[in-house]
């Protein structure tokens, strides 16, 4: 099971780097392992976490404030939607969660393809103004802190409205996904009954991971990656389905 584990989370961290979209392989990857949906997702959240500071730490000197608002209140507003989303997720009941994963992961599903081949950086709308800015930046953070799926692609549009280059709004992105999840796994780790060994084989096969898809990033083509993120997605929500109505 943990070289499966381990296997799985080595793709998910080269996945994330190429294209995001990781938590689609760890979260069934866990549940298959024998804990249930929302343990599955603490786990992967907490084990997920050490390769996402390593990509904002990397993209670091790009990063910006958006839409009026300075980097530094973005980082508190998405601290502050991180931890009441990972506060929701605790009290929310194991069962309910379980019954609302399929749909969490259509959604993700959808959002990640329309931001991988609908839409396009440069089709932003009219610029958004601070309170707005802050606003979506909250709501997104309390999603990311409670489930997480698609919130990169959620950021991006939300940067890009709020007046930031493709570039920057990148690398912001990237900051802003570790900390309000730092938020979360600050909540998480003191939670009784954390699966710490499958979280540690995990996390170092997400760095490994990691670290070898920014080294092949200019040598594969980043539309097969997203491509089977969709395919993966779309056949993960059409098993949690068939698995919840039995």
């Amino acid at each position: 099971m943990f070289v499966l584990l381990f296997a799985v989370a080595v793709w998910a961290g080269c996945q994330n780097a190429l294209a995001g979209g990781g938590s689609f392989v760890t979260l069934p990857a866990l549940i298959l392992s024998g804990l249930d949906a929302r343990a599955a997702n603490i786990a992967s959240t907490l084990a997920l976490f050490p390769g996402q500071v390593t990509t904002g730490w990397v993209g670091r000197k790009l990063v910006s404030g958006a839409g009026g608002l300075s980097f530094r209140a973005l980082v508190a507003v998405s601290l502050a939607g991180g931890a009441l989303g990972a506060v929701l997720l605790l009290l929310t009941p194991s069962t309910f969660f379980a019954r609302l994963v399929p749909w969490l992961v259509l959604f993700a599903t959808g959002l990640f393809a329309y931001g991988s081949f609908v839409r396009r950086p440069a089709e932003a709308g009219p610029r958004v103004g601070p309170l707005a800015a802050g606003a979506m930046q909250f709501a997104i953070s309390v999603y990311g802190g409670y489930f997480g799926g698609g919130i990169g692609f959620l950021m991006l549009a939300a940067l890009t409205a709020a007046g930031l280059a493709v570039r920057a709004a990148g690398a912001t992105k990237n900051v802003l996904a570790s900390i309000m999840n730092a938020a979360a796994v600050a909540i998480f780790i003191f939670t009784p009954h954390i699966p710490w060994l499958r979280v540690a084989v995990v996390s170092v096969g997400a760095i490994a991971g990691g670290y070898g898809g920014a080294m092949l990033l200019k040598r594969v083509d980043e539309r097969i990656i997203r491509g089977f993120v969709v395919l993966l997605g779309v056949a993960l929500t059409v098993g949690l389905f068939i698995r919840q109505g039995r």
